[in-house]
């Protein structure tokens, strides 16, 4: 039964497949000879392992084996390369989608803050800046077309002067005096020239008016970017204001400070001025009590003396009540002035807190429509 299978092997390998085996490449050839040795073997040793050695079937198998590593270790060798390949490949890749994604937000992040800009800018100066820039680019173009206009009429130009050069050759003035016309073919060359040299200087003065019109429009565009620049934005504002009340409220302290040492020296010294005229009362009432007890008249002398001194200090301590109840009276009025003003800057608060409120509405209107528009 093995035999013939095996006969069937060797009709089909040389029957059916010598033709394909014939288009093979050398190195096919040599594999697919190598494959049927081992099938006959394969197959001898089914036929009669009786016949064949212990040790020859363990060879056998030893050597088909080492075949077996050796291909397996070829492919995985080439796997290998392969895979190295593609690794490297893959890292590549990956570093360049990295750095387009790094690009990709850098763009966005700029285009972001020029939106922002673009936001916070005047309409009415945006868009006469882009009305600007729209002219000056086709103040750009008409100059790019009219250089080319130019350099293409400066090569015809050139062409003819050198064909009339040729003409005017010694050849060409022979041909012309046969002829009998000399002079009726140069002047209308002569006029044609005069022509093109009107024309060019033309040209020429109507490139410097576009050049100097291109000028003052740059001056023009770098003035409004300037004046657009010079224009704080809303979060500059901000800054500014909370910057103004923080040096507004240590003004504000070291000047309550210095008044109230003001008023504490001018208390301390009215007071010793006053302890001053009482010492100074006491030490004549003293020196001189003695002298007035002792006659009747000088007794009487000292006291009328003493009565007019009552009579000073009550009217001192009028004047000071007096003093006492209009800087009071400036006091409350003060005190109502400051109430007024807490209550103005309460509305002020909640006044600029409405403005931001709506502010916020606004650039979410605008960036809705923006987005619509776009």
């Amino acid at each position: 039964m093995v035999l013939r299978t095996s006969l069937r092997l060797q009709s089909r390998l040389t029957a059916s497949s010598v033709g394909q085996i014939v288009g093979l490449c050398s190195a096919e050839i040599k594999q697919i000879v190598s494959e049927y040795a081992e099938k006959q073997s394969e197959l001898s040793a089914e036929e009669s392992p009786e016949k064949l050695g212990t040790s020859q079937l363990h060879r056998r198998k030893v050597i088909s084996l080492n075949k077996q590593i050796l291909q397996k270790t070829k492919h995985l060798e080439e796997l290998q390369a392969s895979h190295t390949n593609l690794q490297a490949r893959y890292d590549e890749m990956k570093k360049t989608l990295t750095e387009l994604k790094s690009y990709s937000e850098k763009l966005d992040q700029e285009q972001a803050a020029l939106e922002k800009i673009e936001s916070k800018a005047d309409p009415s100066i945006l868009q006469n800046l882009r009305a600007l820039v729209a002219m000056n680019e086709n103040l750009k173009s008409q100059e790019q077309e009219f250089k080319a206009h130019c350099r293409e009429e400066m090569t015809r130009l050139q062409q003819e002067i050198e064909n009339l050069k040729a003409e005017r050759s010694p050849g060409g003035d022979e041909k012309t005096l046969s002829s009998g016309e000399p002079h009726g073919a140069l002047k209308p060359m002569m006029t044609h020239n005069e022509d093109l040299d009107r024309r060019y200087n033309m040209e020429k003065e109507k490139l410097y008016k576009i050049r100097l019109l291109q000028a003052r429009r740059n001056r023009e565009i770098a003035i409004l970017h300037r004046k657009i620049d010079e224009v704080p934005s809303r979060a500059e504002l901000i800054q500014y204001q909370k910057r103004f009340i923080e040096l507004y409220r240590q003004i504000s302290a070291v000047h309550k400070e210095t008044k109230q040492f003001f008023t504490l020296y001018n208390t301390l010294d009215d007071k010793k001025v006053y302890l001053e005229k009482e010492i100074s009362l006491l030490n004549s009432i003293h020196e001189n009590f003695s002298q007035a007890m002792a006659s009747p008249a000088a007794r009487d002398q000292f006291l009328r003396q003493m009565e007019q001194i009552v009579e000073g200090i009550k009217q001192s301590k009028m004047k000071m009540e007096k003093k006492k109840q209009e800087n009071k009276m400036r006091r409350d009025q003060l005190n109502d002035q400051y109430l007024e003003l807490l209550e103005k800057q309460r509305l002020y608060f909640k006044t600029v807190k409405e403005f931001k409120e709506e502010g916020r509405k606004n650039e979410v209107l605008l960036s809705k429509v923006k987005a619509k528009a776009s």
